[in-house]
Order: structure tokens, then C-alpha cells, then sequence
């Protein structure tokens, strides 16, 4: 019972953390929001018992995909939309 509870949670989180990506319109923000999403979704994969998946998942999607697309946001104006 505890298990399903805690994936209801991990998957409410990730959820939540998708919603925000979306609504930022800082786009720093939104990125790391992004990764955040991804590193709960390596949580899930660890539930799902996963932990290759889980790692690779931690590795690339929030640490390595995150540190580029900030690299990337602050050559670039920091913002969405139009001025």
C-alpha cells in the first residue's frame, strides 16, 4: 500500500513539475524545472526498478540536459516572447 501511495506522489510531482515548466516564463526557470521534472521521472524509473534507467536518466536528462540548455538560455535573451 505504501508503494502505490509513493508512486501516486512521485507522479503527482512529476506532473506538477511538467505544469511548471509550462507556466514559467523565465526561461532559467523553466529549465531548471525541467530538470527537476527529469529527476523526479529517474525516481519513478527507480520505483519501476529500473536503477539503469534510473541512472542514465538522472545523469543525462537532469544534470547533462539542463547544464546546455542554460549554457544556451544565457547567450540568448533570459525571457519568452516577443518585446
Amino acid at each position: 500500500m505504501l508503494y502505490y501511495i509513493l508512486q501516486v506522489l512521485v507522479l503527482i510531482g512529476l506532473v506538477s513539475t511538467a505544469v511548471a515548466v509550462i507556466w514559467f516564463k523565465d526561461l532559467i526557470s523553466a529549465a531548471i524545472a525541467l530538470g527537476a521534472s527529469s529527476l523526479i521521472l529517474a525516481l519513478q524509473f527507480y520505483l519501476l526498478r529500473a536503477p539503469d534507467v534510473a541512472i542514465a536518466e538522472a545523469a543525462v536528462g537532469a544534470a547533462l540536459t539542463t547544464a546546455i540548455l542554460i549554457f544556451a538560455i544565457k547567450s540568448t535573451d533570459r525571457t519568452e516572447g516577443y518585446k
